[in-house]
């Protein structure tokens, strides 16, 4: 048996509690996806380009947290361990956001201190400076070297973050009208900026020349052609590229979606009554209409 996986149980590798969750969640969904307006008032028709989207969003969810992925990366490999990270708070939270339609969030927003609470978190400012600002404490050597060794502490700081990844998506992806405060043009801005305020942490891994956690110090990598430098840095490498990745896939979009909408302007080829600034600012759920 390979090394890494001789301390290891069934539960340790696969997590069926979290396996079961993400099930029931999934099924959860479909109900109420498949329900007409005579059961579910305000119920209308979700695509099924929006149903693969929150179902991929989930299996993402599953392949982060509860596959090897999760164990390799925090016992093991500090670059699994980014890879991990960046499925859970860059992809994870896209799908989800694109695959719920705006009448499924209705009623959870209905409580206005819950209205509230979600109407501050989700300001632009607010919602990218929480985020990025908690990955890199995440990534100061003391605080990982800390929280690794509680395991508590590190599942709250974990969930912590993923709360934000959701928020920090938020006035992208908004579902909401009332919500979606922001126009293309500065969603583009928005993206970019995110991008510029996670280089610090990942340069700072990228090109260390000595090991910063101690957690991946003294351990035995299974690729013997690995060091654990060379480790960490291609933990760096990865989350910088797959990041670029990601949220150029998304400014290219929301671009050539604003480029698209222009176009139509300039030809007055919006159909009557038609108001395009209005449209600019639909929310995705209404991005596969788009």
């Amino acid at each position: 048996m390979d090394p890494m996986y001789q301390a290891a149980g069934f539960f340790d590798l696969w997590n069926p509690v979290l396996l079961l969750l993400v099930v029931v969640v999934g099924f959860v969904y479909s109900k109420l996806a498949n329900a007409n307006k005579e059961s579910i008032k305000g119920a209308e028709p979700v695509s099924l380009r929006q149903r693969l989207a929150f179902h991929t969003g989930l299996t993402l969810f599953y392949i982060g947290q509860g596959s090897p992925i999760n164990y390799i990366g925090h016992h093991y490999l500090f670059s699994i361990h980014m890879l991990q990270q960046t499925i859970l708070y860059l992809t994870v939270p896209i799908f989800i956001w694109t695959g719920l339609p705006e009448w499924m969030l209705r009623p959870l927003v209905k409580n206005r201190s819950v209205h509230a609470l979600l109407s501050f978190f989700t300001k632009p400012l607010v919602a990218i400076f929480m985020f990025n600002v908690l990955l890199s404490i995440y990534h100061m050597p003391f605080i990982m070297d800390s929280l690794m060794k509680h395991s508590l502490w590190l599942l709250g700081y974990h969930l912590i973050l993923l709360i934000t990844a959701f928020l920090m998506w938020f006035p992208v992806f908004c579902p909401l009208p009332e919500l979606n405060r922001l126009s293309d043009l500065r969603k583009i801005a928005y993206i970019f900026a995110n991008g510029v305020m996670l280089t610090p942490a990942c340069a700072l891994i990228i090109f260390s020349d000595t090991l910063l956690y101690e957690m991946y110090t003294n351990v035995t990598v299974p690729f013997s052609h690995l060091s654990p430098l060379d480790d960490q840095q291609l933990g760096g490498v990865l989350m910088k590229i797959i990041q670029e990745i990601v949220y150029g896939s998304v400014l290219a979009y929301v671009f050539f979606r604003w480029y698209r909408r222009e176009r139509l302007k300039e030809h007055d080829d919006y159909p009557q009554g038609y108001e395009p600034q209005e449209d600019m600012n639909t929310p995705p759920g209404n991005w596969n209409r788009a």
